[in-house]
């Protein structure tokens, strides 16, 4: 890279302090780099000029060579707006301002040819143009614009400063002058010609200035394909640095607990894929490198069992574990089920949240420091200070994308050597955001169901089937089954989603009365213990139907319920529907999942419906999620800028990634630390961007 291109934006001919200071503040741009890598959002074909009497009835945006002859002011309810009679050899049009009427006039020339640009509309028997872009035919010829014209991405108030279109587009045009349009190459020759790559001074100037629609494509490939390669050649070398550098405990040996466990107490057969996935974890746990592997598995798949054997071989190799859960009704479930397991081959385990009293701490922190206590489960209040374990040896995550790269960073300097890693996630990520998002991980999956379970039977029903939907429950509960209803309940309509929340109870009240029936109700608004209460109730199959919010997204095992009946199945996320349908299907029967919506349906809804119709496989869910909604939504809120790329598109160019992630596995292989004459382009590329950023500012 040229050195010049750190050079701050203000010194650039035509910014100055002012504009500097919004272009920082509105789109990042502190430095020369920063506004090259300002890509265009899309290109407006400007080599066809048209004619009046060719113009047609759609929103496209068109250029049209002629003269005005004459202005006029037009008084309507707000104003005035002032209206040109533009004409061609062909016709005679419109051009209307309904702003900044007096600059405007004052500018115009009569009878002199312009190119005007715009949106024409169709009024009253003849086309118009609102607030057309023009410039004299002259000046229009001596521009270096190319044909296709660059849209760049702005804001309101950018546009409110001036700082239009046509203003970046100058500024771009200095920054190219003065850099002479070239740019230091990134890619070694190998992958350029493999690839048949245009160079990166090509790559730049065509992607701001495309001489051709062809041009273009080529420039955009190479940048996108760039873009990648870098980030998982970053993410590669993590992972070979985490392997060779970063020494982890080496658990030499699988002895009593575990061997116990196994042989005795093991609650049922597991799977292939829970054998698979176990015998990759103890080979990482078994290497002299620290391990980090992310363990993926739908819902119920297994993957608890897992988890706890990996802890058995830390504690049979004298180390202590610790598990840790985004939230107190998660860490408390983990508690619970791993609870039976531990008294079982007598190991001592406990809990830890924002909740536990500080007597009880002071007996974990001390138990802790001194290595009577082997498991620990909790909320983010493992990671305090005052936390510290004797030897810490394996650390699990659960639900990995509510805890930043920060946290985990965190819970590795609670030793002196890190522990090893284990991120679990029930929410199927799909393959090509997990190799992003997660490129420095090892990934492991559990892709089959545990014997016995029955696939769950998912149902779209209208609100008019409402009665035949009511004599299904009756059936189920006289089968002795119980009942979810869901409603959502989301913060923007708080208070109509209760109202809806209250009549729909009322209403199953009266369907399904006293003493015959008995119904648990949960949402957001109880005290913590009355909802334990209710909950515990349906849990010990006191209340055989649950009517409740979102709460039961997470933290409830109950193998007799049978039925999950969404309300308004098309408020829901496709990942939502999905883990509430995960709470049904727990037990040996038939489980079945009804989504409940009105006729009123979005083309998304419907999608997303006829999705959870279609299948239960996560994976595939979570690709079909992940179409709807991008890569920033998906990863939950606290990684909404998942992949903060300048040009690529995870969706899109998901070729263009598998392709850059095996090139920069072959330079990898090839020569681990970029030393090779061919590979100094890498390097030095790779260098600079540590200096300038590095992969969390594209993962935050």
């Amino acid at each position: 890279m040229n050195t010049n291109l750190q050079t701050p934006i203000d010194y650039l001919k035509g910014v100055g302090p002012n504009r500097a200071d919004l272009l920082r503040k509105e789109l990042g741009i502190h430095t020369y780099q920063d506004l090259l890598n300002l890509f265009p959002n899309r290109y407006l074909d400007r080599t066809k000029y048209y004619k009046i009497n060719q113009l047609k009835r759609s929103s496209a945006e068109v250029q049209i060579i002629g003269e005005i002859i004459n202005l006029k002011e037009i008084s309507q309810k707000r104003g005035k707006r002032l209206v040109a009679s533009f004409q061609d050899e062909t016709g005679i049009m419109e051009l209307v301002w309904f702003r900044g009427q007096k600059w405007i006039r004052e500018g115009i020339k009569l009878n002199t040819p312009y190119v005007v640009f715009g949106k024409t509309n169709w009024f009253n028997g003849k086309f118009n143009m609102p607030h057309p872009e023009m410039e004299l035919l002259s000046e229009h010829k001596k521009s270096v614009r190319s044909a296709m014209q660059p849209i760049y991405p702005s804001t309101e108030k950018l546009n409110n400063k001036g700082i239009t279109n046509r203003v970046i587009n100058r500024i771009m045009q200095q920054l190219f002058l003065e850099t002479k349009g070239r740019f230091v190459e990134t890619l070694p020759n190998n992958i350029l010609s493999d690839l048949k790559l245009i160079s990166k001074s090509e790559a730049i100037f065509n992607i701001h200035f495309p001489k051709s629609q062809g041009l273009l494509a080529k420039a955009q490939y190479r940048l996108k394909f760039e873009e990648f390669f870098f980030i998982q050649l970053q993410l590669i070398l993590k992972n070979l640095i985490n392997k060779t550098k970063i020494k982890g405990f080496p658990f030499e040996y699988v002895g009593d607990y575990f061997n116990t466990f196994f042989n005795e107490h093991l609650p049922f057969e597991l799977t292939n894929a829970q054998k698979r996935v176990l015998k990759e974890i103890r080979a990482d746990l078994g290497s002299k490198a620290q391990m980090n592997r992310l363990l993926q598995g739908d819902v119920g798949s297994g993957k608890t069992i897992v988890a706890f054997m990996s802890i058995l071989i830390a504690i049979d190799n004298d180390f202590q574990a610790c598990l840790m859960a985004p939230t107190e009704i998660l860490a408390t479930q983990h508690y619970n089920g791993l609870l039976e397991w531990c008294e079982q081959v007598n190991i001592s385990i406990k809990l830890l949240t924002g909740s536990t009293k500080t007597s009880k701490r002071k007996e974990i922190h001390e138990t802790l420091e001194n290595g009577e206590l082997k498991i620990l489960i909790g909320t983010h209040a493992l990671l305090e200070d005052k936390v510290k374990f004797k030897s810490l040896g394996l650390a699990i995550i659960d639900e990995q994308h509510r805890f930043g790269v920060a946290q985990r960073s965190k819970l590795w300097k609670k030793n002196l050597s890190p522990p090893h890693i284990l991120v679990m996630s029930a929410t199927p990520i799909p393959r090509t955001l997990a190799m992003s998002v997660y490129g420095d991980l090892d990934i492991s999956i559990i892709d089959e169901l545990p014997p016995g379970r029955k696939q769950i039977k998912t149902v779209h029903r209208y609100d008019k089937n409402r009665l035949n939907v009511f004599k299904f429950i009756r059936d189920e509960i006289a089968k002795g089954r119980q009942i979810y209803i869901v409603y959502p309940l989301i913060k923007e309509s708080e208070a109509l989603d209760f109202k809806d929340l209250m009549d729909g109870y009322e209403s199953i009240s009266r369907d399904f009365p006293l003493p015959n029936y008995q119904i648990s109700i949960v949402h957001g608004k109880m005290k913590p213990a009355d909802k334990e209460f209710e909950m515990q109730r349906f849990i010990k199959g006191e209340t055989q139907i649950m009517v409740a919010t979102t709460v039961i997204e997470v933290g409830v095992n109950v193998p007799n319920a049978s039925v999950m009946i969404i309300e308004s199945a098309e408020r829901f996320g496709l990942s939502q529907l999905h883990q509430l349908r995960g709470r049904v299907g727990r037990g040996a029967e038939q489980s079945y999942c009804i989504l409940m919506t009105s006729h009123k349906l979005t083309n998304d809804s419907r999608t997303r419906l006829e999705t959870m119709v279609r299948t239960n496989d996560g994976f595939e869910i979570a690709e079909v999620d992940l179409k709807l909604r991008g890569p920033g939504d998906i990863m939950g809120t606290q990684q909404s800028g998942v992949l903060n790329l300048k040009i690529a598109d995870i969706l899109k160019d998901k070729d263009i990634l598998m392709n850059a992630r095996y090139y920069a596995k072959k330079v990898l292989n090839e020569d681990p630390t970029l030393i090779k004459d061919k590979n100094k382009p890498i390097l030095s590329t790779y260098q600079s961007m540590g200096k300038y950023r590095n992969i969390w500012n594209y993962i935050s």
